[in-house]
């Protein structure tokens, strides 16, 4: 039995394929890519504006404050300044408040002290580690969460770009495109 033949696609189908897919394509990198820069310019400035709000200063340049070994190298650049993007939140809860935690109890963490408190529910001492390293340890973590956010917010900005750009060369290619049809 004789096969049948396969039909061949024209030239011009797959031309108007191709910048059919080109259309779609270019719609959506635009889309994804205004997008990421609207979850972007939301995550960054929300942190921006709660940090401000909390009005954390880093200790002055040439203070005692900064003059530990385990300190001073990471946040003499920030020396004054106010804490306001994210790499500053997570120096200051990773180089200054884990720092000084450290020196709380014996380098025991909360879960620690408050496990011995409730063996020891009169103990002064324990329950003035406890308040202690709870505030600290509270205060580090929103610090170190306003920094995951920071960062998520730097990885749509970056997002954002490559789509934004790679939208706009499919639209180029896309417009092209439309010009050979148009010829042929």
């Amino acid at each position: 039995m004789p096969r049948k033949a396969t039909p061949k696609l024209s030239r011009k189908t797959i031309d108007e394929v191709l910048t059919a897919f080109g259309v779609i394509s270019t719609l959506a990198l635009l889309v994804v890519g205004s997008l990421a820069w609207w979850g972007s310019s939301f995550a960054i400035s929300s942190v921006r504006t709660e940090l401000s709000n909390q009005q954390i200063y880093f200790p002055a340049k040439g203070s005692p404050a900064l003059a530990s070994s385990d300190i001073g190298p990471y946040l003499n650049k920030y020396a004054g300044d106010q804490l306001l993007t994210g790499p500053q939140a997570k120096a200051y809860a990773d180089h200054f408040i884990a720092v000084h935690l450290s020196k709380v109890a014996g380098g025991q963490t909360y879960a620690q002290v408050s496990t011995k408190l409730q063996a020891d529910p009169t103990n002064a001492t324990l329950k003035a580690q406890q308040q202690t390293l709870f505030q600290g340890e509270t205060l580090r973590g929103l610090l170190l969460n306003a920094y995951a956010f920071w960062t998520v917010g730097y990885i749509g900005e970056i997002v954002s770009v490559v789509c934004l750009a790679a939208g706009v060369v499919m639209a180029v290619l896309t417009l092209l495109g439309f010009w050979h049809l148009a010829k042929h």
